[in-house]
């Protein structure tokens, strides 16, 4: 997968669910798997898993809504864990990457997410 880096520094993958482009923000300090919006609901058809408490990064404490989803990610479908929010982007949060390396090239202004081979 390929991507970019905006000129505030953001990495962005490029990435398509149905037909359309979603701006994708890859957060590596979130440690979930997605945050979604909530227009990608009836497209991607979550089955709910629960209430969660989530640490946000100021240290404030909120209790979200936690959904299943079968989530198109480089070319094949995942199984995983959203919560659905009032935005218009993706949050890509570190547990989406378990199976790749991330290098983001700031002077060139790239992003690129390599799947690993497990060992």
């Amino acid at each position: 997968m390929r991507g970019r880096v905006t000129n505030e520094g953001v990495p962005i993958p490029a990435l398509t669910i149905g037909d359309q482009s979603w701006t994708t923000v890859i957060d590596t300090g979130f440690n979930g798997d997605l945050e979604l919006p909530v227009e990608l609901r009836d497209i991607l058809q979550p089955r709910f898993k629960g209430q969660f408490h989530s640490l946000l990064a100021g240290g404030q404490t909120i209790l979200e809504d936690t959904f299943e989803v079968q989530f198109p990610f480089d070319g094949e479908t995942v199984i995983a864990e959203a919560t659905f929010t009032n935005t218009s982007e993706i949050l890509l949060g570190t547990g989406m990457l378990k199976r790749y390396r991330l290098g983001i090239n700031f002077p060139k202004q790239t992003v690129g997410l390599n799947r690993v081979k497990p060992t």
